[in-house]
């Protein structure tokens, strides 16, 4: 439900077996297992689990880690993790369908089922959903607060919070808030006439085979399930309080198993339980009065990354954090799940993934990989086959160019890593975005191939 912050420990890192392995080659999964290991050693979280689609279809599941460091369990794909604010886009889901069955719209204002809400006249079910209303946020913090230790309810929360000033006028400005979902929760149960567990049962869970998800917010996982954890600045991992029952309703609530929630993955890319219009209303950048994106859907954020557009969503509790990225037009999700909270661990780690699996669609990336390389290799002693490039690439590398290339780039020595970061396609040619490590710095290398193979550029930049 809250914004993760990275740290930095060592952890003992233990494997689970894998499942369904053949669907993705063995060096793309080697890839994504030794970025686990590093990830959760150099964050301190105790474990993850891994889900990935490829085609539209789960292709790997993978635990990594110790579930609980006091037994020592190793963590397996079977375990449950809550998925945190991953559960707003249920939340809207629910909504979506609500208003395909017309009993509802998403501009209905707020006030048809809680008038006594500030402005509740002023906003509509759309600016709840993408988080554009207006309403203060009652959990921004990145802890769980004393008063939070103790059980509230979502009326509880409506009467304090949505009943306070706006931070804004309504669709003028975006601000994430828990608020906003705890009254889509609402309206769901008033109108469908069911609990928001139950609905959500019923409609999506099931017709999925989501056999594992439970309601965290009504009581902690179950024994033999992750234990939740915390660090204070780099200290070691620590168990972590539980929020008192009612603070995590339709905002931040449910926990599943990666594949689980891999499975909600593949429906998405399906385009299944929703119509194809309500799929592009959950996944469109919503716009605010004076024309200025979101990057926010309804109960999804909305980018492109790599000329891919990307449907993806983090998710934070007390002693938890998760990922979900969805690549919809490329069949491909990634979604991670974490027993730490406060850490980018579950978001660092997706990006690893999907930047392995794009890459192994790449069918040119070993040689264009070997080639990056070795040019490099050359440059930093002012050397060039020329033959590999394009006229208007030799005319780039004068000799003055070589120059500055071999004193700057010399010195650095032989590089720690040198790897693809991602593919893409401009003016015919084939882009391919590279990352150099040393010691003490990061480059950046990125080449346009043409159809004919010749490189029509070479760059190299300082990375962050």
């Amino acid at each position: 439900m809250r914004a993760p912050l990275l740290g930095s420990a060592l952890v003992c890192l233990l494997s689970a077996p894998a499942v369904a392995q053949d669907a993705l080659p063995p060096a793309t999964t080697a890839a994504i297992d030794k970025a686990a290991a590093a990830i959760l050693a150099r964050t301190a979280a105790p474990s993850a689990s891994l889900a990935i689609v490829k085609d539209g279809r789960i292709a790997y599941l993978k635990a990594y880690g110790t579930a609980d460091l006091a037994t020592k369990t190793a963590a397996t794909p079977a375990m449950t993790y809550s998925i945190g604010s991953i559960s707003k886009q249920f939340t809207a889901a629910a909504v979506l369908m609500l208003a395909e069955e017309g009993k509802l719209s998403l501009d209905d204002p707020v006030a048809r089922w809680f008038p006594q809400l500030t402005r509740a006249k002023d906003i509509t079910v759309r600016q709840i959903l993408s988080m554009t209303s207006g309403y203060r946020d009652y959990w921004p913090q990145d802890y769980v607060m004393p008063g939070m230790l103790k059980p509230t309810t979502p009326q509880a929360i409506l009467d304090d919070w949505a009943c306070k000033p706006l931070d804004f006028d309504p669709g003028t400005k975006w601000q994430y808030s828990n608020t906003n979902y705890v009254i889509a929760g609402q309206i769901v149960e008033k109108v469908s006439g069911q609990a928001l567990l139950d609905f959500l049962r019923g409609r999506i869970f099931k017709p999925l085979g989501m056999t594992s998800v439970v309601d965290t917010d009504d009581a902690p996982l179950r024994p033999g399930e992750p234990m939740r954890y915390l660090r204070y600045a780099l200290g070691p991992a620590r168990p972590a309080p539980k929020e008192g029952r009612g603070w995590m309703f339709a905002a931040g609530e449910l926990a599943m198993t990666a594949q689980d929630l891999a499975r909600w993955d593949e429906a998405m890319i399906a385009g299944k339980l929703l119509k194809p219009s309500s799929w592009r209303l959950l996944e469109t950048e919503v716009r605010l009065a004076d024309g200025a994106g979101t990057q926010y859907g309804m109960g999804v954020a909305v980018s492109l990354k790599d000329g891919r557009r990307l449907i993806s969503h983090s998710g934070e509790v007390s002693g938890f954090t998760a990922e979900n990225m969805v690549y919809p037009d490329q069949g491909v999700a990634v979604a991670v799940l974490t027993n730490l909270d406060a850490t980018g661990a579950s978001a660092e780690l997706a990006g690893k993934a999907a930047q392995a699996v794009f890459a192994s669609g790449d069918a040119g990336t070993p040689a264009a990989l070997a080639q990056a390389r070795n040019i490099f290799a050359g440059l930093q002693k002012g050397q060039l086959d020329r033959s590999l490039f394009t006229s208007d690439a030799n005319a780039y590398f004068t000799e003055r160019a070589l120059r500055d290339f071999a004193s700057s780039l010399g010195p650095l020595g032989a590089p720690r890593t040198f790897t693809q970061a991602s593919r893409g396609l401009r003016g015919g040619m084939v882009v391919r975005r590279f990352t150099a490590t040393f010691p003490k710095r990061t480059l950046r290398i990125w080449t346009y191939t043409r159809p004919d193979g010749k490189l029509e550029q070479y760059m190299v930049a300082a990375g962050r």
